[in-house]
């Protein structure tokens, strides 16, 4: 019998974290996105 366990979390973040949250999933997306650009392209 297998048992699997789960934990969720939420944080409250300050200003200054929310706004450093906010430019690494920007920087994120804008990689992510142009390495899919690069590899539709060549």
């Amino acid at each position: 019998m297998v048992i699997k366990k789960a934990y969720k979390f939420r944080i409250y973040p300050n200003k200054v974290q929310q706004n450093i949250i906010n430019q690494t999933f920007g920087c994120s997306r804008f990689l992510f996105n142009r390495a899919l650009f690069d590899v539709k392209t060549t």
